[in-house]
């Protein structure tokens, strides 16, 4: 994600989830049964209402852990309204009485596998509660389908209101969340799941979305939009915009690209737009260089005509502001994010660093590779601008808080961590850190521990200082060659 003025979760995290809130897990077998039904066990218990990042403990939920969302919508322009179904196809990580799903939207029905399932609100209206006709077992797969009618524009939840939309566009982008505004989720970066987006809308519309459009379904004054993504994303990724957009595809180096621009802009923000995205496919070779394979079958992007003010790393395909001028720079960020925040997810909002640090830095190095400053150059540069007595030297980007998340210093002291880094171990060595990284970490989640930790194994130095320096001192850090900068 830019500045802006405002493979699904392994077992194992959705274990240590569980263990968070202190509940207990069973063991799945061939055929699960609860607890409660096996001699001198427990009874199931009420899933967690989170699932254990400190910063919004209502993210997530315990107990569960989600595959795949199957969204069918209809949504009507003139009212903004919202109406359909979610299937959430989930395994329950512990015998469970009830479970949570993060959702903000009013719901007329809830099924667990067919069956009638009772619903509540709690928390503020951002917990649905289901307690499913029969217990759920520990390592048993269900369906939970969830049926609901709103207009999303009336909720907010943690101080945001995400509904961005006119009465001819909409668009669903935001960080650190979004889905609850538009379908039910376990909404937190641990659980990633395959998502099926289909929305129905008058004919003559354009529907957006993550990955590949798989069909569309003309019927007599509305035409359904299919699409679906090859890969596991989590849930404030999954997005989808309709409205009028003109959209351009092709094939570059065997990648299939989309792009699409609001019809809504001007003539000229539209042309200027339509420049930049088509640069999508050129940027990601240009990453690859450094980066490795893109890590998803599809790329592509999309502008709003809604003036959000940022741009967003929705997976296969970002959303972006019009531009008057050529950004290259923004496309490149957000496409970094694919590999850095995307692939390899925060493991809890603490670890923002590791997105959007990550992201700035390779806009510095797509700059040196193409003939601007050097990425030692820039360090420097902001090293000598930003005085030491600034603020943002006094925030510890390794654990902002969620107030500052997307604080400046997370953006710009997080790509001086990495040229710092750089600095100190060497380009060689550098590369082969951030290589490994992505192997090890792909298609999962990522801690500020654990990259500190490759960072040491695979440098052969002791970096404890130096990352204690840069990440977690409110500071600005000494002019030392131990800390990169000599």
């Amino acid at each position: 994600m830019t500045t802006r003025a405002a493979h699904r979760s392994l077992v194992a995290a959705a274990l240590s989830a569980a263990v968070a809130f202190g509940l207990t897990t069973a063991a799945a077998t061939a055929t699960p049964t609860p607890s409660a039904g096996r001699p001198g066990a427990t009874a199931p218990v009420d899933g967690a209402p989170g699932i254990g990042d400190p910063y919004w403990p209502l993210d997530g939920n315990g107990g569960i852990d989600v595959s795949a969302y199957r969204i069918s919508h209809r949504y009507a322009f003139a009212t903004q309204r919202l109406s359909g179904r979610t299937t959430v196809e989930l395994t329950a990580t512990q015998d469970l009485a009830s479970f949570s799903l993060d959702f903000l939207l009013r719901v007329s029905k809830v099924t667990v596998d067919g069956a009638a399932a009772e619903f509540t609100r709690t928390d503020g209206g951002h917990e649905l509660r289901i307690t499913p006709a029969r217990p759920l077992a520990a390592g048993s797969e269900h369906r939970v389908t969830v049926t609901y009618d709103d207009r999303p524009a009336r909720h907010a939840y943690a101080g945001e209101r995400n509904w961005l939309a006119s009465r001819r566009e909409v668009v669903t982008m935001n960080e650190p969340h979004m889905a609850p505004w538009w379908f039910p989720a376990n909404d937190h970066p641990l659980d990633k799941a395959i998502v099926d987006v289909k929305v129905r809308v008058p004919h003559g519309r354009e529907v957006v979305s993550n990955g590949r459009l798989r069909g569309r379904e003309v019927g007599k004054r509305s035409t359904q939009w299919h699409w679906r993504a090859d890969e596991p994303m989590v849930p404030y990724l999954a997005f989808f915009a309709a409205g009028d957009f003109t959209i351009e595809k092709g094939r570059h180096r065997g990648l299939p690209w989309l792009v699409a621009v609001s019809e809504r802009l001007s003539e000229r923000d539209q042309a200027a737009s339509m420049r930049l995205m088509r640069r999508t496919p050129h940027v990601v070779a240009g990453l690859e260089e450094d980066l490795g394979p893109y890590p998803f079958s599809v790329v592509g992007g999309i502008t709003t005509g809604l003036g959000p003010g940022f741009a967003l790393e929705n997976q296969t395909r970002p959303t972006y502001p019009a531009v008057g001028g050529s950004y290259t720079s923004l496309v490149v960020h957000e496409l970094a994010h694919q590999w850095f925040g995307d692939d390899i997810a925060v493991h809890h909002w603490s670890d923002i660093w590791l997105n959007e640090g990550f992201a700035t830095f390779m806009e510095w190095r797509w700059a040196e590779t193409h003939g601007g400053r050097s990425g030692a150059s820039t360090l420097r540069g902001y090293y000598g601008d930003v005085g030491p007595d600034s603020e943002f030297w006094k925030v510890s980007i390794g654990d902002p808080g969620a107030a500052r998340i997307f604080d400046s210093a997370v953006y710009g002291r997080g790509a001086m961590t990495l040229q710092a880094l750089r600095n100190r171990v060497g380009d060689e060595v550098f590369w082969r850190i951030i290589r490994t990284w992505i192997r090890e970490q792909r298609g999962g989640n990522g801690s500020s521990a654990e990259f500190e930790e490759v960072a040491a194994r695979v440098s052969g130095q002791d970096l404890g200082s130096f990352f204690t320096a840069w990440l977690r001192t409110p500071t600005r850090p000494a002019a030392t060659a131990g800390n990169g900068l000599a």
